[in-house]
């Protein structure tokens, strides 16, 4: 339950995030190119956007293992051990997430201490950091459900190239 909830907010974070970096691009061209007035500091909502939709989507592809993957050696193995190589890649995964959401953290905490904000429009950074060292730290956590959690590891939506 708290998965299918969780899927249900990072989906629509992701999908109004896609949107509005489509609309917003747009109006963008249309103000360049017909009235040579682009947005101001449009780069920099882009950023913020991308941000929002990039970080929403890593728990939701890698709890529906939806990465893409290439088989260089996996094939040869029998089934257990695949399924423990995955198990392992889970682990490493997780551990390496963590590091990256712990890094974040320290980095949204230096930003948010000498109160940085982007340079034309003047939005606080911090708040986007921690927001994508929640969402690193989700995934994460996804990761090691993953690798001790009982049952394939590679679920079935896993795909290998």
């Amino acid at each position: 339950r708290l998965a299918r909830t969780l899927d249900r907010v990072l989906v629509t974070t992701a999908a109004v995030s896609l949107f509005a970096l489509m609309a917003f691009t747009f109006a963008d061209v249309v103000l360049r190119y017909l009235f040579a007035r682009p947005v101001r500091g449009g780069l920099e909502v882009v950023e913020l956007l991308m941000v929002a939709m990039i970080f929403s989507g890593l728990p939701l592809v890698s709890r529906r293992d939806e990465h893409v993957t290439i088989d260089t050696v996996e094939s040869h193995f029998p089934g257990a051990v695949k399924a423990a190589l995955r198990r392992v890649m889970h682990a490493v995964a997780a551990a390496g997430l963590a590091g990256a959401a712990w890094l974040m953290v320290r980095k949204a905490t230096t930003l948010a201490e000498f109160g940085d904000r982007t340079q034309l429009l003047g939005v606080p950074i911090a708040p986007f950091v921690y927001f994508m060292a929640a969402l690193l730290a989700v995934t994460a956590l996804v990761h090691l459900a993953k690798t001790f959690l009982p049952g394939e590891p590679g679920g079935a939506g896993a795909r290998v190239v």
